[in-house]
């Protein structure tokens, strides 16, 4: 069992492997009790589930990753690893007490919050990487720093325009520890309560064969068509990683697959990993679980989850379109052919393992009927062990005792597996927003968030357009460093005023534009992560993949610009309104894509080419004539005969 990085996640023997096992059954069962049993205070469930993560993060990884321990660092692990745990129970046992005193904390409760503030960091750091602890130390200098601090001089070098008056050590301390919006706070509740379960249901999918399943229903529909592997990727992968919570993770599962495929088929090594890189992406961006993504969005903006799924889809399916029509035409431009008659059939793959499709069913059953989505996902994994079980039971019909108790003994390891990879899928996700509420409770301390948006106000004037450029490149910088979900989180507490108070969009749109750049960490040059995962499997250089990413991945920048300057396709309005830019996004993306590749019936000359995606260009304008023209000329650009029948023959 290994990371997304490849590293061994699970000791090979000894009691440390008994030690991570205990911890990892643990920590997924107290998910499930506390989703489907026994619903505990949000104190309670957050300050455990963080403990049991921790104290996981110091019993897997040592100080230095991939270094064997030596006695010193098995001695500060211990001490991490004791710190972590006396941390969640002191605030747990006096919970009610530090509510009483209100705002009057003991040295006790500082000192616990020092032990909790720094056990986190650290494992961050070696969990999540050192960029996002280095944000998380700098936030809280940034804090410390004003006239009535603990470091005044260091506020004499702060610019006017970020100056603030500085607090104590205490105060920031008992903030980050006590306080509603700090370690314990909005973040880490999400990713201990919503995103846990609907990480472990995607565990169960791995490990009881419905992943395996859902990529072979991706290649039984079209595997059989031109380019069939790299259509099966795009949605296999969406597939996969919109319940998985992870590009890089989804990249490192189905590209093992998809990505030899399309190298026998006929992709360069780059395209492929590009394609796959590209559609794991997607994956974020498609409901249900989005990264983590909409339940953060739901819980900042207030409305109901199933509302944040139902806006979510259709852009979705723009992106995950716009992919699919680009690998399309790569395979027309390149003249390949039709994948091999290997191509699992349609009938057969659902005999297989139609079953699985009743759990999703579920799933979206109790999202209609308005469920809380972590019971939704509690009823669904639910649902799908009994059927696992169920069909373990009717394949041991007619076997022998021996046979039969092999059986229970796999089904056994199998239940386990799911729990341990649940718990190893989860710390990632669980430490980033453990530590970007660190982030969070600085950014309200000290109103960073309001001198940020004011600063961007200021540099982009009234355009709204500038304003966006400005917030993608800052995504781009923090996503250099900090995973998507924690890019998110720390984007929109120091962007989403200005979006929303200043340039008046609707709430839920200026979520979502940020939600969706703080994706492009995973496919833009120059650290592309899902690219450069992609790029190890196809054996392709890091920067030629990622490249390769960025090209299949523009509708990650298009949409939400569109979003911005047509919030109908999200929020609603005339319902005519609503279907013609829907339409016009849809076929604007599709003459960017043709323009870009350079081929559509055949050949495209220079000048379709600059036709098609001037036009393109054109549909994005606010003005609905101006959109209706633009879509004329695209259609017009579309259905151009290109060059000789001769020269496009070459599709054939």
């Amino acid at each position: 069992m290994s990371d997304p990085r490849g590293e061994p996640w699970l000791p090979a023997a000894g009691w440390l492997a008994a030690l991570v096992m205990v911890l990892a059954v643990a920590l997924s069962l107290f998910g499930l009790y506390a989703a489907g049993i026994g619903p505990l205070d949000p104190f309670f469930q957050r300050g455990i589930h963080l403990a049991l993560v921790l104290m996981l993060c110091f019993a897997l990884f040592g100080p230095v990753r991939g270094q064997p321990r030596g006695w010193l660092a098995t001695a500060i692990d211990t001490l991490l690893f004791l710190g972590a745990a006396s941390a969640a129970a002191y605030l747990l046992v006096n919970l009610d007490a530090i509510f009483e005193r209100a705002g009057f904390w003991t040295r006790t409760d500082i000192v616990f919050g020092v032990i909790a503030t720094v056990t986190l960091l650290e494992g961050c750091r070696r969990v999540v990487g050192p960029s996002l602890t280095v944000i998380a130390v700098l936030a809280i200098i940034y804090a410390l720093a004003g006239p009535r601090g603990e470091l005044p001089w260091l506020g004499q070098w702060l610019p006017e325009a970020l100056a603030h008056r500085g607090y104590s050590l205490e105060r920031v301390v008992a903030m980050l520890y006590l306080g509603q919006e700090g370690i314990y706070g909005l973040p880490l509740g999400v990713a201990a309560s919503f995103v846990f379960m609907f990480v472990l249901f995607g565990a169960f999918l791995q490990v009881t064969g419905a992943g395996r399943f859902f990529i072979d229903l991706a290649f039984a529909l079209t595997g059989r068509q031109r380019g069939g592997p790299a259509k099966a990727a795009v949605l296999a992968s969406a597939g996969m990683g919109s319940i998985s919570g992870s590009a890089i993770a989804n990249v490192a599962a189905t590209g093992s697959l998809t990505i030899p495929l399309m190298k026998r088929l006929g992709y360069r090594p780059a395209q492929a990993g590009g394609i796959e890189a590209a559609a794991s992406t997607g994956g974020q961006i498609l409901p249900p679980l989005m990264g983590a993504g909409a339940f953060l969005i739901a819980e900042y903006t207030r409305l109901p989850y199933i509302e944040i799924v139902k806006a979510s889809i259709f852009p979705a399916l723009l992106y995950l379109g716009s992919v699919y029509l680009l690998v399309h035409l790569v395979a027309l431009r390149q003249g390949m052919g039709r994948a091999e008659s290997g191509a699992p059939g349609l009938a057969g793959t659902l005999a297989a393992g139609g079953i699985y499709l009743l759990p999703l069913a579920v799933l979206i059953t109790l999202l209609v009927q308005g469920l809380s989505p972590m019971r939704v996902a509690f009823w669904a994994l639910v649902s799908l062990i009994i059927l696992s079980c169920l069909r373990g039971l009717w394949q041991m019909i007619g076997k022998s005792g021996a046979q039969a108790r092999t059986s229970l003994r796999q089904g056994a390891a199998t239940g386990l597996n799911g729990l341990v990879t649940g718990a190893r899928n989860a710390l990632s996700v669980t430490v980033a927003c453990a530590t970007a509420g660190i982030i969070v409770a600085v950014v309200g301390l000290t109103g960073l968030g309001l001198k940020i948006s004011g600063m961007i106000v200021g540099l982009a004037g009234s355009s709204l357009l500038l304003a966006l450029v400005l917030i993608m490149l800052a995504s781009l910088i923090l996503g250099l460093g900090l995973p998507v979900t924690a890019s998110y989180i720390v984007l929109i507490v120091l962007v989403g005023p200005a979006l929303a108070v200043e340039f008046g969009l609707p709430l839920l749109i200026a979520h979502l534009i940020v939600f969706w750049y703080s994706q492009d960490s995973n496919v833009t040059p120059p650290v592309a992560l899902a690219g450069f995962t992609a790029a190890a499997i196809a054996g392709s250089r890091p920067m030629a993949t990622s490249l390769q990413a960025w090209k299949f991945a523009k509708g990650l920048y298009l949409i939400p610009l569109y979003m911005a300057f047509h919030p109908e396709i999200i929020i609603g309005g005339d319902p005519g309104m609503v279907l013609f830019k829907g339409l016009a996004i849809a076929l604007a993306l599709a003459a960017f894509a043709t323009g870009i590749e350079g081929w559509g019936r055949g050949r495209l000359p220079a000048w379709q080419r600059v036709w098609l995606l001037s036009a393109s260009a054109l549909a994005f304008a606010p003005d609905w004539r101006l959109q209706a023209a633009a879509c004329s000329a695209i259609v017009i650009g579309l259905l151009w005969p290109g060059i000789s029948a001769s020269s496009a023959g070459t599709d054939r």
